[in-house]
């Protein structure tokens, strides 16, 4: 029996092209999310640049123009400032609760994403209570504010922790009760 090898070359390349559809899936379902993010990103780069313009108008100064073209890579040189800014911790504090207390409010919102529908049939936890645990997750911030201003041992550092904590609170009563009151609204 002899097999025709172009027969072979059309199922090798029709296997390929079953593997690529599956990689171009994976690809179109982490599209939206790559959407959502960037647009975040640079909505808030511009209101931060507009917030600096704004403010150096007001204060008759000059404003951030110096990186870039109008001062666009400003906000990049500050995150790469803060990238690289040396980790000090305080020498009488409690280091573990100071270390502990930014990485328990950020963790608190990247996990209230999980409940966030990125596309009609991606949403990383699909949950029945889907608000109410966002809710629940976002209000856990104000304890990682409260541990680091705590941790360093200083009464001014305690202090701006607990106006940090509670104007992150005053911002979540608000939010919370109009959350609620649209889902209970569509709630029958």
């Amino acid at each position: 029996m002899i097999i025709d090898t172009t027969k072979i070359k059309n199922i090798n390349s029709f296997y390929r092209l079953e593997s690529l559809k599956e990689i171009y899936g994976a690809i179109w379902i982490l599209f939206p999310i790559f959407i959502l993010v960037l647009g975040i990103t640079i909505g808030v780069l511009v209101i931060v640049w507009l917030e600096r313009e704004i403010s150096a108008g007001i204060q008759q100064r000059i404003g951030p123009e110096y990186a870039g073209p109008l001062g666009i890579l400003q906000a990049l040189a500050d995150g790469t400032k803060l990238l690289f800014k040396e980790n000090l911790l305080p020498s009488r504090g409690d280091t573990r609760l100071f270390s502990m207390g930014p990485s328990i409010a950020v963790i608190s919102i990247l996990l209230s994403y999980s409940v966030i529908p990125f596309g009609y049939h991606l949403v990383l936890a699909d949950l029945s209570i889907g608000v109410f645990l966002w809710i629940a997750i976002s209000s856990v911030a104000p304890i990682g504010l409260l541990m680091s201003g705590y941790g360093s041992n200083n009464k001014y550092s305690f202090l701006g922790g607990l106006r940090a904590a509670a104007q992150s609170i005053s911002y979540e009563i608000p939010l919370t009760l109009c959350v609620l009151s649209i889902s209970l609204r569509v709630i029958r």
